[in-house]
């Protein structure tokens, strides 16, 4: 279930840009004035009221891992005959797909630990001698191509260049 893609909070909404958190740890911007001009929304679409209307877009919450609108109802019926309403919402691998990281978000460890690294004079395989990495696994985080453990982050600063880690959450 982890490797799909849903969303677990928005951030901010400006406009027609909605910037969210993945549960992946991706904070990703989705710009739905690109997308509806992708989709080529017109006035018989679901979407034409919030490509519209952004105070009706901008009504959009976080439902079920994904963005949804409680002001489009969907009215169908089951199997039984019975009468249901459900909310516009969007396929979140879809939303994925269409989104760009958020670079304001992104954290800054690979580039912290290379300055350091540098500081000290050290090569990446000697930092990762250091630290009981590799050099590999050095150069992805440094050029943030791989996430990091907290654990391997502590050896990595405290082992490998003799600092000591400290995490403020603000």
């Amino acid at each position: 279930m982890r490797s799909i893609k849903r969303i677990i909070q928005i951030h901010k909404i400006e406009g027609y840009k909605v910037y969210c958190l993945f549960n992946n740890g991706e904070s990703r911007i989705i710009d739905f004035q690109r997308l509806f001009t992708q989709w080529k929304i017109s006035q018989k679409d679901r979407e034409y009221l919030l490509m519209k209307s952004e105070p009706e877009f901008q009504k959009v919450e976080v439902i079920d891992g994904t963005l949804a609108w409680k002001n489009i109802e969907i009215k169908s019926t089951d199997e039984a005959g019975n009468e249901m309403t459900s909310f516009y919402d969007l396929d979140p691998i879809v939303l994925y797909q269409a989104s760009e990281p958020d670079e304001s978000r992104q954290l800054e460890i690979g580039l912290m630990i290379r300055q350091a690294r540098k500081e000290l004079g050290f090569t990446q395989e000697e930092l990762a001698r250091k630290s009981g990495t590799t050099k590999h696994y050095i150069s992805r985080i440094e050029n943030s191509q791989s996430g990091i453990e907290l654990a391997t982050l502590k050896k990595i600063v405290e082992g490998g260049l003799g600092r000591r880690l400290q995490i403020l959450i603000r």
